[in-house]
């Protein structure tokens, strides 16, 4: 059985960890100095190297080499044995799964254990927001004043559920999203040396579906990679249900023209075509975020090809500010929409609708016969007109 390719590529080293050069620079000089802390909490979005700085940090402190800036060194048998996921004193915890006070219990009467291989023991306990109220109460005192021994990482994608109790007793680090940019040049890394072939336009598309995360990013790769062919973007596109540029060209084409049947086009001829709902939405929004950053003078910003940019900057201009928030708004609510699970198309066509009726609301004053109907009511029931009051 084939490894995969996101636990093939895995950082070894500090050097290796992407987009969280704020983090690794904290950890190692904490290693270097020797003040490692006796708990940290690792937040952030999914597959952004919480658990690999965790695994870094558990090889840096139980490393051999006499160098403490040197470590963790890969070369000696502890770090090896890290690597090769058979360090005894490295005690992976999964949360979602051990979640209640007894799995905390038998943690806590082990802990004081001492280490069976290295200096340290690592309890690495990964989505600690799943545990109980009665699991975090009963992990409190070990957490505030663990052995000599113990070092407590906890890894979250909602920090927001940990009590403040836990979060006060931890040193807190906050997980970026990574780059674009460097996920793209990852991955062009992993291509090269993997032998594959991929057009530099779906390694980009690749970048923008992970929303962040490295690791969903080489999963994505690796998933592509698996057809056996030429890693281009009409695959990318056919394989992620992504819609093309031109379908999200031609709806807001549609909006701007004020046809309705046309944008329906576009949008069933995009589902027909195998593409998500809710990632066509996305689309959109991620195209008017262009514009309006185009009308901001922050165009630099905006990663578009030549032709797409060209089509962007006369959309930029023909929308007034107002008209691109408001269909901001619009799609955004159809992205994050569960009801149309029956009708997967009902969100977007809501979405076209409401812009469109708003639109035309705008150009579309009240009629001035409407307003002299509405004044020979007042005066059949014997109300006296509006009379203008000079200030």
């Amino acid at each position: 059985m084939s490894q995969a390719l996101y636990r093939k590529w895995r950082p070894q080293k500090w050097d290796e960890v992407i987009g969280q050069p704020h983090i690794v620079q904290t950890l190692k000089n904490a290693v270097a100095s020797d003040r490692v802390a006796h708990a940290y909490l690792f937040a952030g979005p999914r597959g952004t190297g919480k658990t690999t700085a965790a695994r870094l940090l558990a090889k840096a402190v139980n490393c051999l080499d006499p160098d403490p800036a040197a470590r963790p060194c890969n070369k000696c048998d502890y770090c090896k044995a890290v690597n090769e996921s058979r360090f005894l004193d490295l005690i992976e915890i999964d949360a979602a799964s051990q979640t209640g006070v007894d799995d905390v219990r038998d943690l806590r009467d082990k802990i004081n254990f001492s280490p069976n291989q290295g200096k340290y023991k690592i309890y690495i306990i990964d989505e600690v927001h799943m545990f109980s109220n009665s699991a975090f109460n009963a992990l409190l005192k070990t957490l505030e004043e663990p052995p000599p021994h113990a070092i407590f990482i906890l890894a979250t994608t909602e920090i927001h559920k940990i009590p403040p109790t836990v979060l006060s007793r931890c040193q807190r680090h906050e997980f970026r999203r990574v780059p674009v940019d460097d996920i793209v040049a990852q991955l062009q890394n992993i291509v090269k040396s993997e032998k594959l072939k991929a057009e530099p336009e779906a390694l980009t598309l690749i970048a923008r579906q992970s929303a962040g995360g490295m690791r969903d990013a080489i999963s994505l790769l690796d998933q592509l990679a698996s057809t056996g062919q030429t890693i281009s973007l009409d695959l990318t596109q056919a394989v992620l249900g992504t819609a093309t540029s031109q379908t999200v060209l031609d709806l807001v084409s549609a909006v701007l023209d004020r046809a309705p049947a046309a944008g329906m086009d576009a949008i069933h001829a995009a589902l027909d075509s195998g593409t998500d709902a809710r990632v066509l939405a996305r689309q959109v929004v991620d195209y008017l975020r262009a514009l309006l950053l185009i009308q901001m003078g922050n165009g630099g910003q905006v990663d578009l090809s030549a032709d797409v940019r060209a089509r962007a900057e006369k959309h930029a201009k023909a929308f007034s500010s107002a008209d691109i928030l408001r269909m901001i708004k619009a799609f955004n609510a159809a992205a994050a929409d569960q009801r149309g699970g029956w009708q997967p198309s009902l969100p977007l066509e809501l979405a076209l609708a409401e812009v469109l009726e708003a639109s035309a609301a705008m150009e579309s004053p009240v009629p001035s016969t409407t307003i002299k109907k509405g004044l020979e009511i007042l005066s059949q029931t014997g109300e006296e007109k509006p009379k203008t009051e000079r200030i």
